[in-house]
């Protein structure tokens, strides 16, 4: 198996890497507009500095590499500018596709998100539920996503909908969760923390990716979620971060009504680094049937919500000392910026 994965650089791009290394698959190349660090990837690893929007260099790698698969994880984040989200997510998709087509790989799988369902009123989603993207990102998703059904009509594309995913070396905004829980503040649940939201542990998405490049192809051209089978309330979740940590941080539900308006001012202010997605979704019921993956794939979660949390705040204390960079990516910090005030008060 050759490899390309977009995005490589990526927190979700370094666990497919050094996941499939551990499975036997060595001749992996990444490509991403990010720095990596080498020495956190096999020796074998290819890197390419490119931009899925750069058509000439994207093919060039592309018809070059003779690449079997492609792993099409690139995109732009809520916190980039809506020009770079759109850009980055459709005309980048668009291209990947395009030259996967024109020069022969057998199949692409591409990296979604279950935000094409934006707030839906009934739980569990399944495939097929409507696509109401919130805000740039889940627009951009969606349209992404069309341009991957119409290709399947000529070649072999896997669309995966991963719910949230975490894990070791996930920082961005659960780091300031995890800030919080080991200061042993109190924990401000949006709402009354009674809703379910499901999370997924980077492990079990990564599992969800190989088996779309070795199963049977008649079974992977198709959209797939991608979830935690196991989860409980917010509540109980964070509750069990929290007496992991032993830090004497508590759960604190706080009326939406109370902190919703004061969030989308600081958002609009750019005083915080919380974005609509994450507040305007955090007092909602939020997960998806994964049956589909299960019967057609074979796949099975390992972790469940609070394994995913707890594994991942470890991860954050035993590397904290070395986390420096500030940016807008899941493998940095983010500046908590107002949040910071009100941490000091909690």
């Amino acid at each position: 198996m050759k490899l390309l994965v977009t995005g490589g650089a990526g927190f979700l791009g370094y666990h497919i890497v050094n996941e499939f290394y551990k499975k036997g698959i060595k001749d992996i190349a990444i490509l991403d507009i990010a720095d990596y660090i080498k020495e956190e990837y096999p020796k074998e690893t290819v890197y390419y500095n490119a931009d899925v929007r750069d058509r000439e260099k994207l093919e060039d790698i592309i018809k070059n590499g003779n690449y079997d698969y492609i792993i099409h994880a690139a995109a732009a984040l809520p916190l980039w500018s809506k020009k770079d989200i759109y850009t980055t997510t459709i005309d980048g998709t668009k291209n990947v596709l395009e030259f996967a087509k024109k020069h022969g790989v057998k199949r692409v799988t591409y990296i979604s998100s279950t935000a094409v369902y934006g707030v839906p009123k009934y739980h569990p989603i399944y495939e097929d539920s409507p696509r109401v993207g919130v805000g740039a990102y889940g627009e951009a998703k969606i349209r992404a996503e069309d341009i991957c059904f119409e290709a399947q009509k000529d070649m072999i594309v896997s669309v995966i909908r991963p719910k949230t995913f975490i894990g070791t070396a996930r920082l961005g905004v659960f780091q300031i969760l995890y800030d919080w829980v080991e200061s042993g503040k109190r924990i401000p649940v949006i709402g009354n923390g009674k809703n379910r939201y499901q999370l997924l542990e980077v492990e079990d998405l990564v599992e969800a990716i190989y088996l779309t490049l070795t199963e049977d192809e008649n079974k992977v051209n198709d959209v797939f979620n991608v979830g935690a089978e196991e989860f409980k309330t917010v509540r109980e979740d964070v509750g069990a971060l929290c007496e992991y940590a032993k830090s004497g941080a508590k759960v604190m539900p706080i009326p939406s009504i109370l902190v919703k308006p004061p969030l989308m001012l600081f958002e609009a202010l750019k005083l915080s680094p919380l974005y609509k997605w994450v507040y305007g979704t955090a007092d909602k019921e939020s997960f998806v049937s994964v049956d589909k993956i299960k019967k057609s794939l074979g796949w099975k979660a390992k972790y469940s919500n609070a394994q995913a949390l707890i594994r991942s705040y470890q991860w954050y204390l035993d590397n904290k000392d070395q986390i420096k960079d500030v940016g807008v990516t899941h493998r940095v910090g983010w500046d908590q910026g107002i949040l910071k005030l009100f941490k000091k008060f909690l």
